[in-house]
């Protein structure tokens, strides 16, 4: 449900803008979605939803989801939308509903640092087997376009001296290191995607996704803004356990929703990954002042406790590759990203 002190509504209205030619394409065309229930999915069914009342367009969406009663409690304002619906099933198990689908968007698998830990062989099977299921049946029904959410962490471990990593560098992946399991699985993914576009000519776009804010984003993980962004909320002095070198960077889910469908309703001969994210790195040491600073009590710390994450250099994608095929860019700045999300969990902003 939107809250009631951020309305996306601005958001939604200026994806619709960006992407109006685009949007005109699907009309009255079958969209099958799996991960549509996370955070990314929630933001293509928000602006599908948009799209079909602003527009007319009469898209309509298959959901893929584990448990569409829960989703429906927690979101009714999409659960009700009379284009949307759901499919109950496990990706790796699911019985595919007979229509004709010209676009899937395989968004499932979230990068879960508990289960990437407690049990990367389901970690991997899942990101694999399901990425394979999705596949076979994109081979079965023709789409016009399969759309696979990937993840900058196909690149491993991002040299420190490397500012940004372009689509070209083969990455740094240990494949012997249980860390690298989310990551391995990732560049798995994108093989069986080469491999189905290959023999079975099927038009698929890659989209490597780095790290992202805005509303919808689960706060209190284990990722470092949404951890910081809740301390800040609860007023607090915001908290970093490691040493604060890594470096990020942090794309709006705005911006995201325009970068994804611009990929979707492009015709590609070939396999073409892009890094979709943001490159304005900032320390996560700098991510935790701002964030204390913008919405906080401007008090922070720095623990410097031993990093045990997966990636503990840079995470900074090089994106002049997108920019400059879509002729598009970023449009919201990191500090009004942080705003925004802030808002959406309840900050009444400053007084």
């Amino acid at each position: 449900m939107i809250n009631k002190k951020y309305n996306i509504k601005d958001d939604l209205e200026g994806i619709t803008t960006s992407c109006n030619k685009l949007f005109s394409e699907m009309h009255d065309s079958e969209i099958f979605l799996t991960g549509g229930t996370g955070f990314i999915g929630k933001w293509i069914l928000e602006t599908i939803k948009h799209a079909n009342e602003s527009m007319s367009l009469n898209i309509k969406v298959t959901i893929l989801t584990r448990n569409s009663g829960i989703f429906k409690n927690q979101n009714m304002s999409l659960a009700s939308h009379p284009k949307f619906s759901f499919v109950d099933g496990d990706i790796l198990n699911f019985i595919p509903p007979k229509k004709n689908f010209e676009y899937i968007i395989h968004a499932a698998t979230d990068a879960s640092a508990e289960l990437n830990e407690k049990n990367p062989y389901a970690m991997f099977t899942t990101i694999v087997d399901g990425t394979k299921k999705m596949l076979d049946m994109a081979k079965a029904y023709n789409p016009r376009k399969f759309l696979y959410l990937s993840s900058g962490a196909v690149y491993g471990n991002q040299p420190f001296e490397m500012e940004k990593i372009t689509e070209n560098w083969n990455g740094s992946i240990n494949c012997n290191d249980t860390k690298a399991t989310y990551a391995e699985g990732k560049r798995a993914a994108e093989m069986l995607c080469s491999i189905y576009h290959k023999q079975h000519n099927i038009n698929i776009s890659i989209a490597r996704i780095f790290a992202l804010l805005g509303p919808y984003l689960t706060l209190g993980i284990h990722f470092a803004a949404g951890n910081f962004l809740l301390d800040a909320l609860n007023n607090k002095k915001v908290i970093v356990k490691g040493n604060g070198l890594p470096v990020r960077s942090y794309l709006y889910s705005g911006d995201l929703m325009i970068f994804l469908f611009h990929l979707l309703l492009r015709e590609e001969k070939n396999i073409n990954p892009y890094n979709i994210g943001s490159s304005e790195s900032i320390s996560i040491k700098c991510l935790a002042e701002k964030i204390s600073k913008l919405i906080g009590n401007g008090e922070f710390e720095v623990l410097d406790h031993n990093d045990r994450g997966w990636n503990l250099g840079r995470y900074v994608p090089d994106t002049d590759k997108f920019s400059r095929d879509f002729n598009i860019g970023k449009t919201v700045s990191l500090d009004e990203s942080i705003i925004r999300t802030a808002k959406w969990n309840g900050w009444k902003g400053r007084e």
